[in-house]
């Protein structure tokens, strides 16, 4: 599909025209069927906890708020890894699209983020004062997406390499 400037529409714009559902309105969606399926989860797990949602960009974010969470995060959250799979599944099986839902549980992943920016910072000014790349250690999707957005901001180029589970981010000069 071509607009009238003759450039491409991205594929959200597309489909937004299709269905003539705006893409705030299919990410809300995406997070109160999410909201249903985790407070469900809470329920069986006998576990406390408050569901907030919101959207952020073009993903729905959805967070459990709460003491007690740590066995929905696991050790270095891939309880919490697994659990958003199983929420983006549940997304799917309601919507019949593809869900990039972020879930944070307990506020691990702003934390890990905070943390991960923090490293990515001192690879960044690293790379651009020897003007070599430097290789960081094996990382979760979500960690390596923090330092390609981090190194993308700061100019420098950057390349995810090596195999699940310890697939790791390069930071190379521009």
């Amino acid at each position: 599909m071509v607009s009238d400037a003759g450039t491409e529409l991205d594929a959200t714009q597309e489909r937004e025209s299709e269905t003539g559902v705006s893409l705030a309105k299919r990410l809300e969606r995406e997070g109160d069927i999410a909201a249903d399926y985790l407070e469900e989860l809470l329920d069986i797990a006998d576990l406390d906890g408050d569901i907030d949602m919101d959207v952020e960009g073009d993903r729905a974010v959805v967070s459990i708020i709460g003491d007690g969470l740590d066995t929905l995060v696991g050790e270095n959250g891939k309880v919490l890894e697994a659990l958003q799979e199983l929420t983006r599944l549940a997304v799917v099986r309601e919507t019949g699209e593809r869900s990039r839902l972020m879930l944070d549980v307990g506020g691990f992943r702003a934390n890990r983020r905070a943390e991960v920016l923090e490293l990515a910072k001192r690879v960044i000014e690293a790379v651009r004062s020897s003007g070599e790349p430097e290789s960081l250690g094996a990382m979760s999707p979500f960690e390596r997406k923090v330092v390609h957005d981090a190194v993308a901001d700061a100019g420098l180029r950057s390349e995810s390499e090596g195999e699940e589970p310890r697939r790791y981010v390069v930071v190379m000069p521009a």
